[in-house]
């Protein structure tokens, strides 16, 4: 697999298989512990491929993206679906597209940054 693939699945594995009820309903408050565990989860799980940095900074990165201000930006420039059932289908895809996206960007910018 590469990197991206690794990481891929590390993100996925924290976000569906190791995320409860309690981090799922209360992480979108960055004081909540809730938020930090669950970015503590990811940063773990993305360290193992990444390098304790990566970890680090995509960790971070999840946490402010589960706070829902960029979906909530990005529904409204790009006026997406915000009502009804169909909504809730749109908000995690694309959740789950922002931190793919974040991921990638890591895997291409890391190694500029690192030199």
């Amino acid at each position: 697999m590469t990197l991206f693939e690794k990481a891929l699945v590390l993100h996925l594995i924290g976000d569906w298989l190791l995320q409860n009820d309690w981090m799922a309903r209360c992480k979108v408050d960055l004081r909540h512990p809730a938020a930090w565990v669950h970015a503590g989860i990811h940063a773990v799980l993305l360290s193992l491929v990444l390098g304790w940095v990566g970890g680090l900074v995509l960790g971070l990165v999840h946490m402010l993206v589960d706070t829902r201000v960029p979906q909530r930006w990005w529904r409204r420039v790009f006026q997406q679906t915000q009502d009804g059932e169909i909504a809730l289908h749109v908000a995690v895809w694309a959740d789950q597209v922002i931190h793919i996206a974040t991921i990638a960007l890591w895997l291409q910018a890391a190694p500029h940054l690192f030199r």
